[in-house]
């Protein structure tokens, strides 16, 4: 036999680990109702399996190095350790040769396997398919997710006499019966009892959304309002989770009038909703409420994540009709440019979005749960895997926590929204190319939001990357200050100064180089929360300071309906 003959057949075994992992992966998103990258055609057709070659010195060297690996292993034998991985970190799996074993054979087939991917000769694109796919093989068949191996899991079965095996049993009927794997213990926590519990009142609503307005915490309160749109993919909340980690209750304790859009959790009575909807009816409308309400011309406004995007389409469409309202306005983990958007590029092709047009363009909804279960799989072994192991083989209640429990709350979409957004944005980006898209009957150029602009990204941003983040400076055209914190889309946002946690960092000279990695060459590392930097740029915005209002909303038209945090932000996917 040839030498390529014999890697051919040296290497079949991880090929076929390959074209596993991609079909399991596009099966395991098929179940969840989600379809993968490339998984279904535009009239639904069966997937096929990428083309790809293998870079034949990156097999070599990946060859030679598993033997010896391999050699190493089994000269150990059982007493091979498995080392640098958490789910492996327990001491019974130390002390259990044949779980530890198993552990270290496991890590050491999935270095090569990960090798494999990175040898593969095929564009970007693939390669980052191929890699989450055989990621989430890896992920599945760890074998601490098996009773049978778990070392730790057995030990603890022992020790309770069973009883582990029994709550475990207990949980597994619990979670299937509510359709998803716990994350928090759930009863713990009550939406208005001790989540979202900012005092204030519902001042307006329609079919989209409720406004809510806050109770001043100061004396005297500045004369423009602010406004918060959050993602409509998840609840307000995450804004205003405990008093002492609430970005709301922050902003109301240092003297803003703050209003918040809470919005509604669609049903089927919303199936035909768009992006336009959401920005007419909604978001711009929310802001002239506002505007009513505050008796000025002009705002602060704050958005979210999507709520961000929702929040300058709205403004650019207002700018294209000659109407300035906002003062300023703050983007947190925003994208306006979607050219960097991380690892949910690989689910982005042609292919699926014709398919969810088809599938719900013209009307339907898009699961809560199918949204939760994605961005779960995004990091399954923190996220689903982990849980999976506590719950169910080890008997656990995971602990009470607030953030996991607002995680857990989904939402669902109206699908012409949907549709709308995957195409318009992760597809084509079109938002970012001035009069390329037309929303509202308003030709969009995000030019035109000229007002200074705080834009804030997360250094380990899974969701929104920080290069994505901070595009936004090179769309917008007034004075633009760019501020990245650490940690992830969640931890880094909500992160309190009385914390006194992670560190943000800041360009003294206030450029704005095209790329991120140049901006942050010449910025400096600051200990503790954002918020303060940013609540001094506020304020500077805010305008002077006035009596703080007695009521909520305005006489005769905006009263309060009933007390925040609303209903709305109560219904249940």
């Amino acid at each position: 036999m040839t030498q390529q003959a014999n890697m051919a057949e040296a290497f079949a075994p991880f090929q076929q680990a390959l074209t596993q992992g991609w079909g399991r992966a596009l099966e395991s998103f098929r179940s969840m109702g989600v379809d993968a990258p490339g998984a279904l055609g535009a009239m639904g057709t069966p997937p096929q399996m990428p083309k790809f070659s293998f870079a034949q010195d990156k097999l070599d060297g990946i060859r030679t190095q598993y033997l010896a690996d391999t050699a190493e292993l089994w000269q150990q034998g059982f007493a091979a350790k498995p080392a640098g991985d958490k789910r492996f970190a327990a001491e019974a799996w130390h002390s259990n040769p044949m779980s530890s074993f198993a552990a270290a054979a496991y890590l050491l087939n999935a270095r090569t396997l990960l090798g494999m991917v990175d040898a593969v000769e095929t564009d970007a694109k693939t390669r980052a398919r191929l890699r989450f796919a055989v990621e989430q093989w890896l992920a599945a068949t760890a074998p601490s997710n098996s009773l049978a191996l778990n070392a730790d899991a057995q030990k603890k079965a022992l020790d309770t006499q069973g009883e582990s095996i029994a709550k475990g049993m207990q949980n597994l009927m619990k979670d299937v019966q509510q359709g998803h794997v716990s994350m928090t213990d759930e009863s713990a926590f009550e939406v208005g009892r001790n989540v979202a519990t900012t005092e204030g009142a519902v001042v307006f609503e329609n079919e989209l959304f409720q406004l809510l307005e806050y109770k001043p915490l100061t004396a005297k309160v500045h004369e423009r309002p602010f406004l918060l749109i959050p993602p409509c993919i998840n609840k307000f909340y995450i804004l205003d989770l405990q008093p002492t980690n609430s970005l709301i209750r922050y902003a109301v304790s240092q003297g803003h009038r703050v209003f918040v859009v809470s919005w509604r959790n669609p049903d089927d009575s919303l199936r035909d909703a768009t992006w336009d909807d959401y920005i007419e009816n909604a978001a711009i409308k929310a802001i002239h409420v506002v505007q009513e309400i505050g008796g000025t011309e002009q705002i602060n406004t704050l958005g979210f994540c999507v709520g961000g995007t929702i929040l300058g389409t709205a403004l650019a469409v207002l700018a294209a009709r000659g109407e300035k309202p906002a003062a300023s306005v703050t983007l947190l983990t925003t994208l306006l440019d979607f050219r960097d958007t991380g690892i949910l590029d690989i689910f982005i092709d042609e292919p699926m979005v014709a398919f969810r047009e088809l599938q719900m363009g013209k009307g339907g909804m898009l699961p809560g749960a199918d949204l939760a279960s994605t961005f779960s799989f995004l990091r399954p072994n923190d996220l689903v895997w982990n849980y999976v192991v506590g719950n169910y083989l080890k008997g656990e209640t995971p602990p009470p926590f607030d953030l996991l429990y607002w995680n857990s709350d989904a939402t669902n979409l109206p699908g012409p929204f949907y549709a709308w957004y995957l195409r318009n944005t992760y597809l084509e980006n079109k938002l970012a190319q001035p009069d390329a898209v037309t929303v509202c009957g308003e030709k969009v150029d995000l030019g035109r939001i000229d007002v200074p602009a705080y834009i804030y990204g997360s250094r380990e941003d899974h969701i929104v990357p920080i290069g994505g983040a901070y595009a936004s400076t090179q769309l917008l055209s007034g004075p633009r200050r760019f501020v990245m914190g650490a940690s992830g889309h969640i931890a880094g946002v909500i992160n309190p100064p009385a914390s006194k946690k992670r560190s943000h960092w800041i360009r003294a000279d206030g450029r704005l180089p095209a790329a991120q990695a140049e901006w942050l060459s010449g910025a400096t590392e600051h200990a503790g929360s954002w918020w303060t930097d940013w609540s001094d740029w506020l304020k500077g915005h805010g305008g002077k300071l006035i009596a703080a209002p007695k009521t909520y909303g305005k006489a005769r038209r905006y009263k309060a309906a009933e007390p925040a945090p609303g209903r709305y932000v109560k219904v249940r996917a």
